[in-house]
């Protein structure tokens, strides 16, 4: 008898694990492109221009002057890396190469408060996990009680005892229908795009640090730029001066030189400004007080070579982390509609109690107090929320899987959308680039011109002021563009979800 209530046990186990209702899940087609969008045949026409602007060199100036600051070029020669999934095939160190740059991404993923709620967030919903993984096993409570009672007992009247009491009660809800399971299953997606989550805000951290540097890099630059014109432009006013103490120029020409010395005046003050905010913002982001932030290299030294994959394949998308959380929520929702299927169907239970009862402290425990019982118990949901069963509970998870089977479609294109958007923005400002430089280039020498002929009496203060304000928005205009390739080439990491060393993956 006992092995025949031991076999049939077994296979009430074998039962419960075997059987769970509701739908399985199954991966959506992300409908990856084979390629990505070409460029337009307006682009294409243009390419020889642009390419002759980055190659060729000014046969009116020596040699060597000719190059507004660095030669810029993109290196496509990445090579795999051996063993190295899709996921990995770009790496953030491939492009922040500043070792500062490198110190502050560090401190931030270590730091940043955001970061560390990511990471609570995490704990939260790993404990729940296993909550729900508990719900599978037996639940087992110690019992005590001790007290005096009074009861009749028919014929023989009121009777007043002592009552001691102590029992190990058992329940234990057998999973037939996977209820327990798909909420365990719900639970451990739940977390993975929690998971997820903090990869996501770990990529978007490391480009807000990277691009918060470049612009600040950016402002230094632009301030040095602006420093130096208004010294320029100062050593003209002084000449200019001295030419109207000789009674070779008007007062005229000295009141416009002397309003041309206030613009790059004004954008000291502002750049100044622009540096201040950019190094608190940076604190900020590397969980520190507002402060001075170390510089490494040069923004144009770091423009100058920027490392570009040769191919970006569209597979590498299905492992950035926000693609991955989608999903992983997705699959919680999935597993969600088993469990509402799995509530309107019978709940099977078992419960036991075993113990010790004695009215006598000093027979507790011993012979003969024993007490016991054990039941086997069942619920069927008749009638709920207006509606026969588990009532509305599974159109809502239907609804709720539907929409995060839309969510998920919609974070694929968006995604789709983001590495487009930035292939094309690193190409175009190499483009801009080029453009930028060669009309530096062009605005210095045409100063030069400007100045020597005026120096000489050739031409007048206007070609001179115009040489000015021309080289310096050009100036401006450069610094821009090059701040914009490194900005560009930081989405495109961040779009194809570029690994980092060291970080939690």
């Amino acid at each position: 008898m006992r092995r025949l209530v031991l076999l049939a046990l077994f296979a009430l186990i074998a039962l419960t694990e075997a059987c769970a209702v509701g739908p399985g899940y199954r991966r959506s087609s992300l409908g990856m492109p084979d390629g990505w969008r070409p460029r337009a045949a307006s682009e294409d026409s243009l390419r020889p221009f642009y390419d002759s602007l980055r190659t060729s060199r000014d046969t009116l100036l020596p040699a060597g002057t000719d190059t507004a600051r660095v030669p810029f070029t993109y290196d496509t020669t990445l090579p795999p890396r051996p063993g190295a999934d899709s996921g990995a095939a770009l790496r953030w160190l491939d492009l922040l190469q500043d070792s500062v740059l490198r110190q502050l991404v560090d401190t931030s993923l270590r730091e940043n408060r955001d970061m560390r709620t990511a990471l609570g967030v995490i704990d939260e919903f790993r404990a729940q996990y296993r909550a729900a993984r508990g719900a599978l096993l037996p639940e087992l409570s110690a019992n005590g009680q001790a007290g005096r009672s009074r009861a009749v007992f028919g014929t023989f009247g009121a009777q007043t005892f002592d009552v001691y009491k102590a029992t190990a009660d058992l329940s234990w809800e057998l999973d037939l229908w996977g209820r327990l399971r798909r909420g365990m299953g719900a639970a451990r997606s739940d977390l993975v795009a929690r998971d997820e989550d903090r990869r996501a805000l770990q990529l978007s951290l490391i480009g807000d640090v990277a691009t918060a540097y470049f612009d600040l890099r950016a402002a230094d630059l632009n301030l040095a730029i602006a420093r130096r014109t208004l010294e320029s432009r100062r050593q003209t006013l002084a000449l200019a001066r001295r030419r109207l103490d000789q009674g070779l120029i008007s007062e005229l020409d000295v009141r416009q030189f002397e309003a041309d010395v206030a613009s790059p005046a004004a954008s000291v003050a502002d750049f100044e400004r622009q540096v201040a905010q950019q190094e608190n913002a940076l604190s900020v982001l590397v969980g520190r007080n507002p402060g001075a932030i170390a510089r490494g290299r040069a923004l144009t030294e770091m423009a100058a070579r920027i490392p570009v994959p040769a191919g970006v394949p569209s597979a590498l998308l299905a492992n950035r982390p926000d693609v991955r959380s989608a999903e992983a929520t997705l699959r919680a929702a999935t597993a969600r509609i088993g469990v509402a299927q799995a509530a309107g169907l019978p709940t099977f239970t078992i419960t036991g109690q075993y113990g010790s009862q004695s009215t006598d402290w000093s027979k507790w425990f011993g012979s003969g107090t024993n007490v016991w019982q054990a039941f086997a118990g069942v619920s069927i949901p008749i009638f709920t929320q207006g509606r026969p069963g588990a009532g509305e509970q599974v159109n809502i998870a239907r609804a709720r899987a539907s929409q995060a089977r839309s969510r998920y479609e919609q974070t694929v294109l968006v995604a789709l959308r983001e590495v487009e958007d930035a292939l094309v923005g690193l190409r175009t400002a190499q483009d801009r680039s080029a453009a930028q430089e060669r009309q530096a280039i062009a605005l210095r020498r045409a100063l030069e011109l400007a100045d020597m002929r005026y120096r000489n009496g050739v031409s007048s203060y206007l070609d001179v002021l115009d040489a000015q304000r021309g080289l310096f928005g050009a100036e401006l205009a450069l610094t821009q563009a090059e701040r914009d390739q490194l900005v560009a080439a930081v989405q495109l990491y961040r779009a194809v979800g570029a690994g980092w060393p060291g970080a939690k993956e």
